[in-house]
């Protein structure tokens, strides 16, 4: 089931080691500082005022410092949760030559590693189901159960996403119905990921160090462990917590709180033995929503969502890396 990895780059995994980054942020070393994210416990919101605005504290000053956080009593029920993940791990498990299929679940949803790479730093040891929510109805036959585990899990992701989106964004300057008018259910995307085990996970990372273009994510991960954030000049390992749902923040939300809130860098450690899965509910504007902060004076100019996602798209086919926000600084 597993992609061809050692097969498609035995050229990058065979090749001197003097082609690998040296840079400080990019060695893989053995041993990282592990870190609780802080946790937020939303049953806070429904209590006192006093309550409310404490928990609305928190997660802001979290969404400044760290970019991320936890959150407990998050309204997804635990049913809910253990039958996407069983789905997930399903379709991960079929035979490599189907997940392959130009057209499996009817879309064209499915990568691994990176076609382009051309050394082992820009090779990530994963395989991705990227699924747009507008192509969810497409899947069907033998995929009914995966389409119903996903609208059931969307649904209740997005209801979190929104609420959380627009507690955040209160005293930023965003209108009071950005979210409601350009936030459809329909326009955000779930990715799912799994990252197979790794024979050179000293060399080698499951995923490349990105920031996620959208408002906030909502991370659903297993116990593996390998998430990691770059913190203060460092990368710092995120312990996990199989009570909670991570949330952090994303690009659109660092230019509109004029980075105030910020958009980290994160990455995910490859394992020599264990396999790692992740779900992802990326929170997404429509493509002509206009995106600038309401703080003035703001650092960024005006742009739409889908300028961005075509400006990535483009820097990704370059470079092998996407430019993100800085290319939108005023």
């Amino acid at each position: 089931m597993d992609p061809p990895f050692e097969e498609k780059y035995k050229s990058l995994l065979t090749n001197d080691a003097t082609l690998l980054s040296k840079d400080k942020d990019d060695v893989i070393m053995s041993d990282y500082e592990e870190h609780e994210l802080p946790i937020i416990d939303l049953h806070r919101l429904t209590l006192s005022s006093s309550e409310r605005e404490q928990c609305v504290k928190e997660m802001r000053q979290a969404a400044c410092e760290w970019g991320f956080f936890q959150v407990v009593n998050h309204g997804i029920p635990q049913e809910i949760l253990e039958r996407i993940q069983l789905e997930q791990r399903k379709l991960f498990r079929r035979p490599f030559s189907e997940k392959a299929e130009e057209n499996i679940l009817n879309l064209s949803c499915y990568t691994w590693g990176n076609p382009s790479a051309t050394c082992l730093r820009q090779l990530p040891w994963f395989e991705v189901f990227h699924i747009p929510l507008t192509d969810i109805s497409k899947i069907s036959g033998e995929y009914k159960s995966l389409r119903e585990s996903i609208e059931a899990y969307t649904a209740t992701a997005e209801k979190l996403a929104k609420d959380l989106s627009e507690i955040l964004a209160e005293n930023l300057g965003v209108s009071s119905t950005f979210f409601q008018e350009n936030c459809q259910p329909e326009t955000s995307y779930l990715r799912m990921n799994r990252y197979p085990p790794c024979p050179f996970s000293s060399e080698v990372l499951g995923a490349l160090p990105h920031t996620d273009s959208c408002f906030v994510n909502v991370l659903h991960q297993d116990q593996i462990g390998g998430l990691q954030l770059w913190m203060n000049g460092k990368w710092i390992s995120v312990k996990p917590n199989p009570e909670a749902l991570i949330i952090n923040i994303g690009d659109l939300f660092q230019v509109a709180s004029n980075d105030v809130y910020k958009s980290i860098r994160h990455r995910v450690l490859a394992s020599k033995q264990a396999e790692r899965f992740s779900l992802a509910y990326l929170y997404c504007p429509r493509k002509d929503a206009v995106i600038e902060s309401g703080m003035k004076p703001s650092m960024y100019r005006k742009f739409t969502f889908g300028e961005l996602t075509e400006q990535n798209a483009r820097d990704v086919r370059e470079t092998g890396n996407k430019g993100g926000i800085p290319r939108f600084l005023k």
